[in-house]
């Protein structure tokens, strides 16, 4: 497939753990190649396995995960990417700072908006039962705050609602800002 000309996007989902965040990225960057796009996931979760491997959770380290998520969806950006992140990102500040790092006409941030009882039951790695038995210290939304984006460019609201809705939330607000073409 020929691959269209689009500038670079950064596409940043944020949402506490469960939301679904992952999952969207996975089946956005699908859509979005098959338009014909250039598309990448930087996956929170698979980054501090790797780049981020020598940080840990403190505040400090979590601003330093996240500035480098930032700086990497950026270059990807500037080589005409549309960048999809999915991190929890629980600080406005973390969100903005990422927003300033790729620069406001480049930048899409969706809200992944999933109650937390949602995010509690569907739990695939357990994370929520430890964090509430105390094994995990600093868990976002449990014993760590998450400050839910007040002006999201998008919100994404996935309780009951299947994935494909979600992506052509997300399609549909790209092509209508012109951010992307979609034929």
């Amino acid at each position: 497939m020929e691959q269209k000309k689009s500038g670079g996007i950064v596409i940043w989902l944020t949402g506490v753990s469960g939301a679904g965040k992952s999952t969207i990225a996975h089946a956005l960057v699908a859509r979005i190649q098959r338009i014909g796009l250039q598309s990448l996931l930087l996956d929170g979760d698979v980054l501090r396995a790797g780049l981020n491997s020598d940080l840990g959770f403190s505040e400090a380290d979590r601003t330093e995960n996240l500035r480098r998520v930032a700086h990497v969806a950026s270059l990807f950006c500037q080589a005409g990417f549309v960048t999809v992140t999915a991190t929890i990102s629980p600080a406005a500040e973390h969100r903005e700072r990422a927003r300033q790092i790729t620069g406001d006409s480049s930048f899409v941030e969706v809200f992944v908006d999933t109650p937390l009882e949602v995010c509690e039951m569907r739990d695939p790695k357990g994370l929520y039962k430890r964090a509430r038995r105390g094994d995990i210290q600093h868990f976002t939304g449990i014993s760590a705050p998450y400050e839910p984006p007040l002006t999201p460019d998008v919100v994404v609201r996935t309780q009951g609602v299947g994935i494909n809705q979600c992506v052509d939330e997300i399609v549909d607000y790209l092509v209508r800002t012109h951010r992307i073409e979609h034929k």
